[in-house]
């Protein structure tokens, strides 16, 4: 299951709500928003203006995750990292050991969806989505789709394309 969190996003009175709505969840315990981008971008930057917090965002390298653009956090920075769907949480967990390897402290994951893998590692600080979305994956071997040979679309943009 696919979704396509931008036509959310491409609304900015729902959007502007959507932050309004994380922030207040973690009421205003928090000093600095941190998501990864691209995709997190829009909605952290939505739920720092909301909590008028400082907002900053990771790129990915061929190392993972990091601080550009000049961003850094200070050892005493309460942050709260925003992603935008959770699947398996690896962008949300290199952004929570990105932020405790700065010295700052990660005080939860807001998340517009969470799809609630099962097989997920725990991340260690709490966690809140909007929205749950209870998606059955499988491993390829396991895969009903693959033992028909059903094509497949994927059209995210996590994986690089050739």
């Amino acid at each position: 299951m696919f979704v396509q969190k931008f036509r959310v996003f491409e609304d900015p009175g729902l959007t502007r709500s959507l932050g309004e709505a994380l922030a207040e969840h973690f009421q205003g315990g928090f000093d600095v928003v941190a998501s990864p981008a691209v995709g997190a971008i829009v909605l952290g930057f939505a739920t720092a203006l909301a909590a008028n917090k400082k907002m900053v965002f990771a790129e990915r390298t061929e190392d993972g995750l990091e601080f550009r653009r000049g961003f850094t956090l200070a050892p005493h920075d309460r942050v709260l990292i925003v992603e935008d769907v959770i699947t398996t949480g690896g962008s949300a967990r290199e952004v929570v050991d990105l932020v405790k390897t700065s010295g700052a402290e990660a005080i939860g994951i807001g998340a517009l969806i969470d799809r609630c893998d099962p097989s997920r590692d725990p991340f260690g600080v709490p966690i809140h989505a909007l929205v749950e979305l209870k998606v059955e994956s499988w491993a390829a071997a396991d895969c009903p789709l693959c033992a028909e040979r059903t094509p497949l679309e994927e059209p995210g943009s996590r994986r690089l394309r050739t």
